[in-house]
């Protein structure tokens, strides 16, 4: 029988872990090409043999997405499957378009065939869009169950960017763990958070590999959700957060709306920072797709370390990478650190930026006055500590997951902005974590 040819269409995550879940051992199909898109320079390499399985002896080559078209004729595939996240509709239906004119079907994979089942209770934290609020919330729910004295391991969503066959199954407990694995800033600013509370992370490549060896230590596995794709695994309590700061997108981006579909709670954050109107219609939303769901409204009041260096100051504000470019937040907890303690001006990076910076900025024009903390290598890291070196300001507003003063350089003084996830009222996560141990016997 004639194998059906495929492409997958990715990001390095979503697209390796359907594969792996759905085609690997698949003899009625032949995977014969990812594309990349999102992130920078994951074009060009292979999936490698050694991951790809007995059917794959040869590996699968990567190709940039811009080529799409080609090698769907080059290939004669007949199906591409779309396998990456935080993109409006009409982005999906935009990739449909290209791929059904160069002759091939269309193809979304859902949960039924993707999602691997635990032996473990699993807890799953999702978004309706990246920089929602969903990593604050993980480590709340982890810094929970662990005072219930159970053993939480935490599972994140893939970020493979460099050496695939080395990054299968990655285990990070310290962190001289994110060095060995040579992380890239947008790894550390998600691994290390975890790490510094006392509990252990995994990510990689092979989830169904990460899951099994993750077990051996759990009492519960938290699925800590990236962009806002749906979990790798079937979860028992599937909570979902809403961003109000861009009420609307929960209902108009992939997959987001699939987390608030399936979601048994969802939280609604930042109500600090956001108007009436936004929460209203974030509300109504949840009430036309999911009135079943429990729904528990949070705030995320900033923490700041040295607000004097803000006040009166000219600063430049340093923001999570991804939450600015395909995330599209037009401000985070820098701009509120700003405005709260007085800035006297928020200074424009653009005129100062170096090397791969640039690019990004020419990728994505709208993120204006904030600076991405741009890191997946070693010389975005050099045009990260370039440019805000080069910077005409008097500080540096730190707003990353991690303090960028341990990554590179900075010789300007630089004020750490964090956030925590507060509930407002009830329901809360007590009630729901509660009900959650007694429903899977847990102490």
């Amino acid at each position: 029988m004639k194998k059906r040819k495929i492409i997958i269409i990715g990001a390095a995550g979503r697209d390796f872990h359907n594969f792996n879940a759905r085609y690997r051992e698949d003899e009625s199909t032949e995977v014969v090409a990812f594309t990349a898109a999102q992130i920078p320079n994951i074009d060009g390499r292979r999936y490698p043999a050694a991951l790809a399985g007995r059917l794959y002896p040869e590996g699968i080559p990567i190709y940039s997405e811009s080529e799409l078209s080609d090698l769907i004729r080059k290939y004669d595939v007949d199906e591409c499957v779309f396998s990456y996240s935080d993109v409006p509709y009409s982005h999906v239906m935009k990739m449909s378009a290209i791929v059904n004119s160069a002759g091939a079907s269309f193809a979304l994979l859902g949960p039924k065939e993707t999602q691997l089942k635990s032996s473990k209770p699993v807890i799953s934290v999702c978004a309706v869009r990246t920089g929602s609020g969903k990593s604050q919330t993980s480590r709340k729910i982890v810094q929970m169950l662990m005072k219930r004295g159970l053993k939480v391991v935490a599972i994140r969503h893939p970020m493979p960017y460099g050496d695939l066959v080395q990054q299968k199954v990655q285990r990070f407990a310290t962190i001289e763990d994110l060095a060995h694995y040579r992380c890239t800033i947008e790894e550390m600013e998600e691994y290390e958070p975890h790490i510094s509370r006392g509990n252990v992370i995994y990510a990689g490549v092979d989830y169904e590999a990460i899951l099994r060896q993750a077990e051996k230590e759990a009492d519960v596995i938290l699925w800590d959700g990236g962009n806002n794709d749906f979990s790798f695994y079937i979860p028992d309590l599937q909570i979902t957060v809403a961003d109000p700061l861009r009420a609307g997108n929960e209902v108009s981006f992939y997959p987001g709306e699939v987390c608030l579909r399936t979601a048994h709670v969802i939280i609604i954050n930042k109500i600090d920072s956001s108007s009436p109107e936004q929460i209203q219609i974030v509300r109504e939303n949840i009430a036309r797709t999911n009135p079943s769901a429990t729904v528990i409204e949070a705030a995320s009041p900033i923490i700041v370390d040295r607000p004097e260096l803000i006040r009166g100051k000219r600063v430049l504000c340093v923001e999570d990478g991804p939450t600015l470019t395909h995330g599209m937040m037009k401000f985070g907890a820098g701009v509120v650190a700003a405005r709260k303690f007085q800035a006297s001006q928020l200074i424009d990076p653009r005129p100062f930026l170096s090397g791969g910076l640039i690019q990004t900025f020419n990728t994505y024009p709208d993120i204006g006055t904030l600076l991405p903390a741009m890191g997946y290598s070693d010389m975005q890291k050099r045009d990260l500590e370039d440019t805000i070196n080069r910077t005409d300001c008097d500080t540096v507003i730190i707003a990353t997951p991690i303090d960028l003063n341990r990554i590179i350089h900075i010789k300007k003084p630089t004020v750490r902005v964090d956030y925590e996830l507060q509930e407002i009222g009830l329901p809360n996560l007590e009630e729901v974590l509660e009900d959650f141990c007694k429903r899977k016997g847990l102490s």
